[in-house]
């Protein structure tokens, strides 16, 4: 069984930076797809980035292109998010999940983070 564990949220002051970190275990990953997603107070959960396990894929919401990085280290079976730039808009609860790669929709969903970003 899948396991995701984020890590990282806070609080930052609007242009700050903050780096989320997915530990994920129970399987073999190199066939997933690794994504990060998040919901705003009163929206709808969204899509933020996803990276193939392999590194092979990296995509990103238009709303976070140039600002949010995503990377994953193999050795430590961990994604992160690193995020620059940060806006009040970007506040949220973060998500990690992990489909695999010929699935239609992500499985396995982590806690989730709180990222609040002070304008």
């Amino acid at each position: 069984q899948v396991q995701l564990v984020e890590s990282g949220g806070g609080l930052v002051q609007a242009g700050g930076s903050l780096r989320l970190s997915c530990a994920a275990s129970g399987r073999t990953f190199s066939s997933y797809v690794m994504g990060w997603f998040r919901q705003g107070p009163g929206k709808e959960r969204e899509f933020v980035a996803a990276i193939r396990w392999s590194g092979a894929g990296i995509y990103y919401a238009d709303s976070v292109k140039g600002r949010f990085t995503i990377s994953r280290d193999n050795a430590k079976n961990t994604v992160y998010l690193q995020m620059n730039s940060l806006k009040p808009e970007d506040t949220a609860v973060y998500y990690c999940a992990a489909r695999p790669v010929a699935a239609v929709s992500y499985d396995s969903w982590g806690q989730g983070t709180q990222v609040t970003v002070s304008s």
